[in-house]
């Protein structure tokens, strides 16, 4: 990596970082504070929509902001184009939601979810006029705004949803606080992002950027559907409050992951389209994201997953321990989405949207067989059916990864992998026996993450030192930046 590259690649990454972490720690924080007073049928009935709502999210956008990042030579009418579409679709999603909800309702035997759609819709429309806004921040690397943004918006909704909760609305707290959100997000991307839509909508623009999107909205219609299946047959087939207590280990055991997948995506995807040409350049980037990631993600992870009952029973109260076994295999399950999407980003760097097409469908082929076949055997199944699949998608992949960069295989990814792994593992054994002869909530959690810091740094230290250095390097320049 050119020198250049790597100093824009630190200054994004701190920025995109702290736009992730902040957000996401602030929102965690709250939410711990929320859950205190909501039960977890509320959060139960929120669930039952997921589906509904990513649906028509995906069909907003329609792989039009990937397109237009990756696109080399983009002009005003090709954003134009892109948000009248945008606009458009989001209206005419609200509409079809609406107009279903009687159906929906009906389907859960949830009368109140009726008119709760009305208002979690408008978020479609609401979220439908920042999106192009957003994609100009991400072209232009300036993550330093969007982390304002993030901030700034999380910490006024979150104030409007602490009142809501405490004076007791209930599960309309968690309506408002994405709605309101939502807005302020929306019109601070608007006053930062400078840009305004010319009154044009190009034919020609809108068939070159779909061409290339279409094929990521078809995967990504296919990864939604999947996903949020397991919330629909749960909230179908068990009591909400099992719904409510699934979401919320699915939530917090994504806290973790999604965040520095998130960051590294944001970051990774804009550079390596620049490197897009040069294989060798761009599986430098690849295998050097890769083996940092996994230096953080797994023992944060893993981690987790050892001290759930302890960080579930003091944050959450006793009220959400039924969530831990859940949290527990989710953890594992979770902890290899940024392997799976810097591979799948692999593809689309290099105008494979076929491919990227193409590995959705097997992999969901398998994700399908897996969840059907878990769901007679209850939740806990269900999330181990997660777990396999994680492991299904990125040997499903990296089939088609080294057909573009041979180095990129599963058995090659797995290497680069392995020491950060086996590091991880050991360190959580150690924290998991820990707990088991300890009491209180208290010692188990902050005893065990004490434990862990100090083992794992050491087994870093010594089976994958020069990781470690580079690290340790990198984590100076970032202090030293800022």
């Amino acid at each position: 990596m050119s020198e250049n590259l790597q100093k824009k690649s630190l200054t994004v990454v701190i920025w995109s970082s702290i736009d992730r972490f902040s957000m996401q720690g602030i929102q965690f924080v709250l939410s711990i504070i929320i859950a205190r007073q909501l039960a977890p049928s509320d959060y139960g009935v929120i669930a039952m929509l997921a589906i509904f709502l990513a649906l028509a999210q995906a069909f907003i956008d329609s792989g039009f902001s990937n397109a237009l990042i990756q696109k080399q030579n983009r002009t005003d009418i090709d954003y134009s184009t892109v948000f009248f579409f945008n606009i458009g679709v989001g209206i005419v999603m609200y509409g079809l939601l609406v107009l279903c909800a009687p159906l929906i309702s009906s389907f859960y035997d949830m009368p109140l979810l009726n008119d709760i759609i009305k208002w979690v819709g408008l978020n479609l429309i609401v979220t439908s006029f920042a999106t192009v806004q957003r994609a100009k921040l991400t072209i232009e690397l300036d993550f330093k705004r969007q982390a304002i943004i993030s901030i700034v918006s999380i910490l006024l909704s979150g104030c409007v949803s602490v009142w809501m909760a405490y004076s007791g609305y209930g599960v309309w707290t968690l309506v408002a606080s994405v709605l309101v959100g939502n807005i302020i997000t929306t019109v601070l991307l608007w006053w930062s992002a400078r840009w305004t839509p010319c009154l044009a909508f190009s034919i020609d623009s809108f068939k070159e950027l779909f061409g290339f999107g279409s094929k990521l909205l078809a995967g990504g219609l296919i990864h939604i559907i999947y996903k949020n299946l397991y919330t629909l047959i749960i909230g179908k087939m068990f009591p909400v409050s099992q719904l409510g207590a699934y979401n919320k280990a699915y939530t917090i055991s994504q806290y973790p992951s999604s965040n520095l997948t998130g960051v590294l995506t944001r970051v990774t995807y804009p550079i390596e389209c620049k490197a897009q040409d040069d294989n060798e350049k761009l599986y430098s980037i690849f295998a050097r994201i890769i083996k940092i990631s996994t230096i953080i993600i797994f023992p944060l992870m893993i981690g987790l997953c050892a001290v759930a009952k302890p960080f579930v029973g003091l944050l959450l109260t006793d009220k959400w321990l039924v969530c831990v076994p859940y949290l527990r295999i989710m953890c594992i399950a979770f902890m290899w989405d940024p392997i799976m999407r810097l591979c799948w980003d692999i593809l689309n760097v290099k105008h494979r949207s076929d491919y990227s097409l193409k590995s959705e469908i097997w992999k969901k082929i398998v994700a399908f067989i897996l969840l059907f076949a878990s769901v007679p055997f209850g939740i806990k199944a269900m999330c181990v059916s997660l777990l396999v699949y994680s492991i299904a998608d990125i040997f499903v992949v990296t089939q088609f990864t080294k057909r573009i960069i041979p180095q990129i295989s599963f058995s090659h990814v797995m290497q680069l992998i392995s020491p950060s792994l086996l590091c991880s593992a050991i360190m959580g054994c150690i924290v998991y026996a820990y707990t088991l002869f300890i009491s209180s909530y208290s010692l188990q959690l902050f005893g065990g993450i004490l434990i862990g810091i100090c083992m794992y740094v050491l087994l870093v230290y010594l089976i994958c030192k020069d990781d470690f250095i580079y690290l340790t390097s990198l984590l100076k320049k970032i202090i030293v930046k800022k």
